[in-house]
């Protein structure tokens, strides 16, 4: 099929800095979409259709989609990178590449690095646009340097709060305004003292990450404290946790069905894994339903999909799993069978038990469908009297089944 549509990348400094490619293709549409700053960058004798994006922003995709058959050549002015958590990302969800022509400028990024002479590959980034700023408890941790794209002007002060209540207050965070353009401002300001207000709309944040004297960065590998969790006691426990997590062996995009989820220790370390590992915690009590919500927002992982009800009940309608944890609820009829039938042809399956009656299940499964058994015992260290003594957790037997192809 021809290709009907483009996607350019602009920046600040507008027409001017396009490639004459980029001209070109943008003088030969009919069509010509993009957010009113975009828009406003073109001729003002320029007579062609024009279309804003609309909120929601899918309507907007929907629009492009549904104009596919017209036979009018459609551009779409983005900034930047469209490819870079642009709206080329999401378009090319809906519409197959060789229909499509993306040129793309500097992302805001890159001119960020070239202004602060930042190695581009020793950089976390993120974006805060449309998102939770809550993602940003995941990135933080003392030496990070992190370039993060601005929702506002209000995102700045945000993050010099998160910061702050992270312990992170002698942070360094300088605001690029406009980079590329005529009005183009940087200034740097340290986290605790902050107080600027007067901020562009179109802004990035470059982020120091300096931790204050006594903070204890918390690690994306499997095992966080278990004090890094608000829950009852219903915790899958550090050590536990961490060999856990390394049996069920995430993979970026791969999606976790944690049931029983407890406080969502399990599905929250996932996710913590990798930026793009999903998962869907499952939990019937209440008070364990917030702890989740509570420990997702603190520890970074805002996306985790929470579903509250009998796991028997809810998991015939998600979504197929790579992976799934089963921490409480193993000896409800017909769980296993569901589970089973529900994961991906080469995904697994990892239950813990503590019960006798819980390894009889895992034993019956072992015989169906086969896998492997390790017995996990961890001892910790507690007073007893004014010496240290060696305490016993309670053993833990772990199966891990694997579907075959």
């Amino acid at each position: 099929m021809q290709k009907w549509l483009s996607i350019i990348g602009i920046g600040e400094d507008g027409i001017e800095g396009l490639s004459k490619i980029a001209i070109s293709i943008l003088n030969q549409a009919q069509i010509i979409i993009g957010g009113e700053r975009h828009l406003a960058m073109l001729p003002p004798g320029d007579n062609r259709e024009k279309i804003s994006w609309k909120s929601p922003f899918k309507n907007s995709i929907q629009e492009i989609v549904n104009r596919r058959h017209e036979g009018k050549s459609i551009c779409i002015l983005a900034s930047g990178d469209p490819m870079f958590y642009g709206v080329g990302a999401t378009i090319t969800r809906h519409i197959p590449i060789d229909e499509i022509t993306i040129i793309p400028s500097l992302s805001a990024y890159s001119l960020a690095c070239s202004r602060l002479g930042w190695n581009f590959t020793e950089v976390e980034t993120l974006s805060l646009c449309g998102r939770p700023v809550s993602l940003l408890n995941s990135y933080i941790y003392h030496g990070a340097k992190l370039l993060i794209l601005s929702e506002d002007k209000n995102t700045p002060r945000i993050v010099a709060e998160i910061l702050n209540k992270r312990g992170y207050g002698n942070s360094k965070i300088t605001v690029l305004e406009r980079m590329g353009g005529k009005y183009e401002r940087i200034f740097t300001e340290i986290a605790e003292s902050w107080k600027q207000t007067e901020i562009a709309t179109l802004n990035t944040i470059a982020v120091e990450c300096i931790a204050d004297v006594g903070i204890i960065g918390l690690s994306r590998f499997p095992g966080l404290a278990d004090s890094a969790f608000h829950h009852d006691g219903q915790l899958t426990k550090r050590e536990v946790r961490a060999v856990t997590l390394s049996t069920l062996a995430p993979l970026p995009g791969e999606l976790l069905w944690d049931i029983g989820a407890g406080c969502g220790s399990i599905s929250i370390e996932w996710m913590r894994s990798n930026a793009r590992c999903r998962a869907i915690a499952i939990e019937k009590n209440h008070q364990r339903l917030n702890y989740i919500t509570d420990n997702a927002t603190a520890l970074g992982t805002p996306n985790l999909q929470i579903i509250a009800g009998k796991s028997t009940e809810v998991i015939q309608n998600l979504p197929t799993p790579d992976a799934i944890f089963i921490g409480g609820g193993v000896t409800a009829p017909g769980l296993f069978d569901q589970c089973w039938d529900a994961l991906r042809t080469g995904g697994r399956i990892v239950a813990n038990v503590v019960t006798l009656e819980g390894e009889k299940t895992l034993f019956a499964w072992y015989e169906k469908v086969g896998g492997s058994f390790t017995r996990i015992s961890i001892q910790r260290a507690e007073p007893i009297g004014k010496f240290l003594g060696w305490k016993g957790m309670s053993q833990v037997t772990q199966w891990v089944g694997y579907k075959g192809y």
